[in-house]
């Protein structure tokens, strides 16, 4: 798995074929069954819900609104395969935004978020609205934290973003634990030292360079959250409500210590090495 996989993975700034035909049989299930007569002038709501389409989001001529249902269905259903995947996040918001079927808008909502996390969307139906729950910023860190980092660590990632972007049996225990792993390794490779946790990764650290109190404890406060202390990762590993926000907040988290060690140990090597005080800290 490369650092281009990152992007695909977490769906961002495309859609793949399985998230789109899962929503769109959302709008078959809830809107778009077999109508019976097949003239939409007899069924009120969805003929309204058409008309709405063409006024508010198509934006065209009444006129081209098919009375005979098979007909527009055709007409929706290619323009739903064929727009670009922004657009059927529009579409989506639009139809389950709707003043004629209030009652089933919710579960339309509810279902479409259901697919969007099996499928590893970057965005959810939060109120009323599609919106954006994985930053630019976010996919950034974990692609910095595997492009620059040694081989074990990147072994690590890797296996935390295989395990989490499994959209047939999804592990996020074990996603959360392989982050966790990478951070302990980072802190290896800085103090060269087999055992070596993060207090002890940012104890060297503080012996070259200035680490503020406030982000020291911070760091203490996420990783505490994880470490091995009476049994609290065997736990974590253990529970079967852990979600995939969990998962991908431990990966983002610790991808970002990651990062921060790197450049603050390598900061601190550049230090030391202008004082001639050559230090077994990270090597590039």
């Amino acid at each position: 798995m490369g650092i281009t996989s990152v992007k695909s993975i977490i769906q961002k700034d495309s859609m793949d074929d399985e998230l789109r035909n899962g929503l769109w049989n959302a709008l078959k299930i809830f809107y778009f069954t077999k109508i019976d007569p097949p003239n939409l002038s007899y069924h009120n709501k969805l003929n309204s819900l058409f008309v709405k389409l063409h006024l508010d989001y198509y934006k065209t001529p009444l006129d081209n609104l098919d009375d005979y249902f098979p007909n527009t269905y055709k007409q929706t259903i290619t323009y739903f395969y064929k727009c670009k995947w922004n657009e059927v996040y529009d579409f989506i918001e639009f139809i389950a935004n709707n003043d004629f079927y209030y009652g089933t808008n919710q579960r339309v909502r509810n279902y479409c978020n259901t697919i969007l996390e099996r499928e590893l969307s970057a965005y959810r139906f939060v109120n009323n609205r599609i919106v954006e729950i994985t930053s630019n910023e976010e996919i950034k860190e974990i692609e910095c934290a595997i492009k620059k980092s040694p081989n074990a660590i990147k072994i690590h990632l890797n296996k935390s973003l295989k395990f989490l972007s499994d959209k047939k049996k999804p592990d996020y225990g074990n996603s959360i634990k392989e982050s966790i792993s990478a951070v302990e390794s980072i802190c290896r490779h800085i103090t060269k030292k087999h055992k070596a946790t993060l207090g002890d990764a940012i104890k060297e650290l503080k012996k070259h360079i200035y680490i503020h109190s406030a982000l020291e404890k911070s760091f203490y406060s996420i990783y505490g959250y994880t470490s091995d202390e009476d049994g609290i990762r065997h736990a974590i590993m253990n529970e079967k409500d852990i979600s995939l926000e969990d998962a991908r907040f431990m990966l983002v988290s610790c991808s970002t210590f990651i990062n921060y060690l790197t450049i603050k140990s390598d900061k601190a090597r550049i230090k030391s090495d202008k004082k001639n005080k050559i230090v077994s800290l990270f090597t590039p």
